[in-house]
Formats: structure tokens, C-alpha cells, sequence
């Protein structure tokens, strides 16, 4: 069975907006002690780094489970993928997005997978997944799925 593992890890842009913190804990303490100001500010900075870290979620593929972030579904349970890149990726996180879909999307990637439940109890119609990597992701979890039994 193919596997597939990624992390959806923040692009550079969150960082350097969190380095906002800095200049602001400096200004607010430096009346006060600068060397406590700077220390402050680089606390809240590594505290504001660490959050992007632990909170980057992982999309995998293994042993017949999809894993997206928390939420887990074995690929018997799913139709074929579909990957998307640029412009339709847009459409399939706005004018195209069903309300009752799981989504589990990062602003700082673009293309995504949708990913249509087949099972008739899960109110949800499909999962939309944001990869880096959409043809590799669909297809690993169109080669994990298990053709359904005709008994």
C-alpha cells in the first residue's frame, strides 16, 4: 500500500508577522528595563515560534488510514481523490465549498485534495485537505483504498 506523510508547516510569512511581538514588548517595557523589555520580547517571540510549530498539522497516508490533522477515516471509507492546484484549488475552497465538508486548510497552502466520503452515516460529503503535494497525496490514498466487496 502506497504511504504518504507531510506537515503542513506555516510558510515564512506568520513568522515574520509574529515578529511584530518583539518591537511591541520592547516599546511597552523599555520605560521600565530594557534588558527586561528585550528578554520579554524574545520570550514571546520563541513562544510565538513554538506555536506555529506544535500546531502545524500532518496529512498522512499509511496502512489504509488517512490522517489529517486530528481527524482519522480508513480509505475503504472514501471515493477517488481529486487533486487541485491554482485556480480550481480557489474554487474548491470558496464558491465551490459545501458547507457540511470536513476542511482542514492553511491559508499558506494553496493547492488542496478533496477527498468524497462514501459512507452513508458521516454527514459529511467529502473532506477538503490542504497539500503541498496534491497528486501525490491523492494518489496515495486512491492506492490504499480497498476495492469494495461484492458479497
Amino acid at each position: 500500500m502506497p504511504e504518504y506523510r507531510e506537515k503542513l508547516w506555516a510558510s515564512p510569512a506568520p513568522y515574520v508577522a509574529t515578529a511584530l511581538v518583539i518591537p511591541a514588548s520592547i516599546l511597552v517595557f523599555a520605560p521600565i528595563s530594557m534588558p527586561a523589555g528585550i528578554i520579554i520580547a524574545a520570550g514571546l517571540y520563541a513562544a510565538c515560534v513554538l506555536t506555529l510549530v506544535l500546531t502545524s498539522p500532518v496529512v498522512a497516508v499509511k496502512d489504509g488510514t488517512l490522517t489529517a490533522g486530528k481527524a482519522t477515516i480508513t480509505t475503504d471509507l472514501v471515493g477517488e481523490a481529486m487533486p487541485f492546484e491554482g485556480a480550481e484549488a480557489t474554487l474548491e475552497r470558496g464558491r465551490r465549498l459545501d458547507a457540511r465538508a470536513w476542511l482542514l486548510i492553511r491559508g499558506w497552502v494553496g493547492p488542496v485534495v478533496r477527498i468524497p466520503i462514501v459512507d452513508a452515516t458521516d454527514p459529511a460529503p467529502y473532506w477538503l485537505v490542504s497539500t503541498r503535494h496534491p497528486q501525490k497525496l491523492a494518489a496515495a490514498i486512491n492506492g490504499s483504498r480497498r476495492p469494495v466487496s461484492s458479497n
